[in-house]
């Protein structure tokens, strides 16, 4: 399991470091970590999923835990895909969707497995009660 994590706060990425944050379907960027990748690492007004510029969102504002899972296991995917980015997963889902790193965390337990994506460390220790 994961033995280096996601900075608490990120201002500035590598040129191989990808932000990925929680996003809304309308991809509207307004505020959290989604106003930081609009603001700062090229997230498209209106796109609400996917790779924008350097940061990739992951919808979680449409409903419960469970509608998040295709985009997670969508954002999985790409990384597998995508050896040459690493990615930097925030604390998705757990700002303004309400929801608790417990509850997003067993989400990203098959991401977690892959060397090029990194988690928050309170979603490694959800995934290493379980």
């Amino acid at each position: 399991m994961l033995t280096e994590y996601t900075p608490e706060w990120i201002t500035e990425l590598k040129d191989n470091e990808i932000f990925v944050f929680g996003s809304n379907l309308a991809g509207a960027h307004g505020g959290g970590a989604a106003r930081i990748a609009y603001q700062r690492f090229g997230a498209i007004g209106g796109r609400g999923v996917g790779l924008q510029g350097r940061s990739y969102a992951i919808p979680t504002m449409q409903g419960g835990v469970e509608t998040i899972r295709p985009y997670v296991d969508e954002f999985r995917d790409f990384a597998m895909q995508h050896p040459e980015y690493k990615f930097l997963v925030t604390r998705i889902g757990c700002g303004i969707a309400g929801f608790t790193p417990r509850e997003i965390a067993p989400l990203f337990k098959r991401a977690a497995e892959l060397d090029n994506v990194l988690l928050p460390e309170d979603f490694v220790a959800a995934l290493r009660e379980k």
